[in-house]
This record gives C-alpha cells, sequence and structure tokens, in this order.
C-alpha cells in the first residue's frame, strides 16, 4: 500500500467511527436519565464489566468515573465466575458492556444480579440479547460499521463516549471541581497544576521578616540565614509593609556605601505583590512572569497587610507546575 493511502484509510476510519457518534447522540434518550440517577443513588460503588475489547472500555469508564467522584471499579468477567461475584452488594449498580449482548462470560454475572436484585445497566448494540433483556436500565448502541469490518471499531468508540458521557453528566450533578478533583489526583501533572498557594509557600520561622527599624547590618544576617534572596518589612502590628531584595540591596549599597546603619524602612520597596493562599500555584507562577518577580507575599481572605506565607518560585518550579 502506498503511503498516500494511509492518509486516506485514516480518514476513513474516523469518518465511520464519526457516524456511529452521529447516531448514538440522536438515540440519547429518558434511559440515560435513569441511567445517570440510578449511579447517583448508588449507596455503595459501580461495577462495570466486560470481555474482550469491551472489557477494555469498562476498565476505563470506571477510571473516569472514579476520578470524577464516583466510586467505580472494574471487575473481570472471567474471575467473577470463580468467587469473584462476592465483590458484588445489594447495594452496588451493576453496568455489563457487550456489542453482542450474549457473551457467555457474562451471563452467569446477569444471572446474579437478577437473583440478587442488584441495578443493572446493560450497553449494548443488540435488542433480541440476552444483556438488552435483563437490564434494568437498557442503553442501547445504534448499530454501526466497523473500520476494517473485522475488529470492533465503532461500536468500542460508541461505547467510551457513552461511558464519559455518564462519567461527566454526575460529576456535573454533584458539582465536582477543581479542588475535589486535585484531593484523588494529588500525584502527576494534573495533580501539580491544581495545586494551591497554600499547598507549596513557605510559612511560619522560614518567612524572612524584619522590622521595619532594624538596622541593616543586622537585616542582612536575616538575609543571609533564611537563604530566599528577599525580605519582608513588617510594623509592630505584625503588618507587611515593604520588601528588600538582594538585587535592590546591591543596588543601594553601590550608591551609599555607609547603609549598614540604615533602617530597613529607608530602603524596602513598599507594598509587595502578594497573592490568596487559595489561588492555584499555577497562578501564583504567572503573576511572577507577567510582574518580573521571583516571590511573592501569601495572605488570606484579601487581608493583603497580614502575610501569612511566601512563595518563592523554586518552591512553583520544585512543584513541577507549569
Amino acid at each position: 500500500m502506498k503511503k498516500k493511502k494511509f492518509i486516506k484509510v485514516a480518514k476513513e476510519v474516523i469518518d465511520l467511527e464519526i457516524r456511529a457518534l452521529v447516531k448514538l447522540k440522536k438515540s440519547i434518550n429518558v434511559s440515560f436519565n435513569l441511567a445517570v440517577q440510578h449511579i447517583l443513588k448508588c449507596q455503595s460503588k459501580v461495577i462495570l464489566c466486560g470481555v474482550g475489547k469491551s472489557g477494555l472500555i469498562a476498565n476505563k469508564i470506571a477510571s473516569t468515573l472514579s476520578s470524577v467522584g464516583t466510586p467505580a471499579f472494574y471487575l473481570s468477567a472471567n474471575d467473577s465466575s470463580h468467587g469473584d461475584l462476592g465483590s458484588i452488594s445489594r447495594k452496588d449498580v451493576l453496568i455489563l458492556i457487550s456489542n453482542s449482548g450474549e457473551t457467555n462470560e457474562l451471563k452467569n454475572i446477569i444471572q446474579f444480579a437478577n437473583r440478587n436484585k442488584i441495578i443493572l445497566i446493560g450497553i449494548v448494540s443488540k435488542k433480541n440479547s440476552i444483556l438488552y433483556k435483563s437490564a434494568d436500565i437498557k442503553l442501547l448502541i445504534p448499530k454501526a460499521i466497523e473500520a476494517g469490518s473485522i475488529v470492533p471499531t465503532s461500536s468500542t468508540t460508541s461505547q467510551l463516549a457513552l461511558g464519559d458521557a455518564l462519567a461527566i453528566a454526575t460529576m456535573k450533578h454533584r458539582k465536582f471541581n477543581k479542588k475535589d478533583f486535585k484531593q484523588i489526583h494529588p500525584a502527576g501533572s494534573l495533580g501539580a497544576q491544581l495545586k494551591t498557594v497554600e499547598d507549596i509557600m513557605l510559612k511560619d520561622n522560614a518567612i524572612p521578616f524584619v522590622s521595619e527599624n532594624l538596622k541593616m547590618k543586622d537585616a542582612l544576617k536575616v538575609l543571609s540565614s533564611k537563604k530566599l534572596g528577599f525580605l519582608l518589612v513588617r510594623d509592630k502590628k505584625k503588618l507587611t509593609k515593604g520588601i528588600i531584595t538582594d538585587g535592590e540591596l546591591r543596588r543601594f549599597s553601590q550608591k551609599n556605601q555607609n547603609f549598614h546603619n540604615i533602617p530597613v524602612k529607608k530602603i524596602m520597596t513598599k507594598n509587595p505583590i502578594g497573592i490568596d493562599k487559595n489561588e492555584l500555584a499555577a497562578k501564583a507562577l504567572s503573576l511572577m512572569n507577567n510582574k518580573k518577580i521571583t516571590s511573592l507575599c501569601v495572605y488570606e481572605k484579601k487581608n493583603k497587610s497580614k502575610t501569612i506565607g511566601v512563595l518563592h518560585i523554586h518552591n512553583i518550579l520544585q512543584s513541577n507546575i507549569t
């Protein structure tokens, strides 16, 4: 096959799958609402099961549901008949996925669900199948042409899209937000991008505070010990009044060699830039880039004069935030 034909084949496959998704979109009806409602009312967990390619899709949907606040897991159809049916309880919701709806490995699970009155949602393509007839809620995948005619392609794409729709519908109803997402995704690039300023800021003794009347010769000792490259100046009420960076200090010392006895308030830059502790750390990085600075004061509840932490660009970069 010539290389140009590869591109043609790719476009044909994608066109077939797009047509399948258009059919699926038109087929969505009240059964979808019922499925979402049962998932939301589930008192335990949502269990997904399938065989072959449908099993892979079931595994992915279970992962997506869990990621957006619905406890779910994948059950191997092969293992279920060898003891794993015991992991299904009457408080669960069972979602079985099968293109034909006649897969032998699913029959034992269907019988178990019906016998124990477990809510069964069937995602299936054939109305006259055992799965369709046995399911409490029937989500019918419209018949579509498979790309290549041999392996499931358009049908599995539709299964996956329907599973994503279930997951996002439940997510939106629960008002699952970025903070919720961060709680169950603390690691990885997604977790890093959802970290807040409070998650990575320096606080307590790590903050390089100095009194506004402190002489520079003593302030230099604090600057050296904290190793952050800046000092925060505050008054007797512990309200932040200004900032002194090592760069500013170097420039000032070149013009004023006898600066050691000058109080820090004479040198500081007033009203240092700050950010609320609840903002995303990624926003803090953007602010630093825009202002061409390397550190921020951290405050809470819009009380910008009360510094509760500091954020250095190194803290952000070490957390893999971009």
